[in-house]
């Protein structure tokens, strides 16, 4: 597997660790190596967790492919929300360990996992791609109006508010928030607690729950990604 998302199989449970060595941001070879992890891990039908690295859960998407044109730019943005899409539809419960920092691309997969566990510290979470200059992809506002607690979505996907780990709970990108120093064995925990779900209740009933949502994502996605 790519080094920059690096898949470990432990029984039923897959982590995915993602780590560029730096500030974990979602350039096309990190997503790409974040998509053939997930392919691994449904191949194998395991629970995954998803981790950062110390201090940066994900940065978001890489400014320099922004910077490089339509093409690149249209090819991480379609594989960040389709990345999004799988994680929200994914077959087996998939645990997000926020190890850090996580803004804007980097929030989406906590919105998009089925639990969201938090490291405590300094750090921000959140959408900031209004204070950086740029528009909210359409993709990404329906996936925060499905997961955000409504009072807090105009805040964030609007005004660009960000959250510490324990302001983010109230927001809904976080369901939990633990010591740094617990963060990977809290994700463990969950993970073991939800492979005792069953596989074939758990991705029917994710599928009728999530069902309207997937739907205007994928609207979106279509709309806004689909090279003319």
């Amino acid at each position: 597997m790519n080094e920059l998302a690096t898949y470990e199989l432990d029984g039923p449970i897959a982590t995915i660790s993602m780590d560029d060595g730096k500030v974990n941001v979602f350039s096309i070879p990190m997503l790409r190596a974040i998509h053939s992890a997930f392919d691994q891990a449904q191949r194998d039908g395991a629970v995954v967790v998803v981790t950062g690295r110390d201090g940066y859960f994900s940065a978001g998407f890489d400014l320099k492919t922004i910077a490089g044109g339509p093409g690149p730019l249209l090819e991480m943005l379609t594989l960040g929300a389709t990345l999004a899409e799988r994680l929200l539809s994914f077959p087996r419960p998939v645990v997000a360990t926020c190890t850090g920092h996580a803004y804007p691309a980097g929030a989406f997969l906590l919105l998009a996992s089925d639990m969201r566990i938090g490291a405590d510290g300094p750090f921000r979470i959140g959408l900031n791609e209004v204070r950086i200059g740029l528009t909210v992809p359409w993709f990404a506002i329906e996936l925060a109006r499905h997961r955000l607690h409504p009072s807090y979505f105009d805040r964030t996907v609007v005004n660009a508010k960000m959250y510490d780990p324990h302001e983010a709970v109230h927001a809904g990108f976080l369901d939990q928030v633990v010591p740094a120093d617990e963060i990977r064995a809290a994700g463990l925990d969950a993970a073991r607690m939800l492979v005792e779900l069953d596989p074939s209740a758990h991705a029917t009933t994710k599928l009728r729950a999530r069902g309207q949502a997937l739907s205007a994502l994928r609207a979106a996605i279509e709309s806004e990604l689909v090279q003319p």
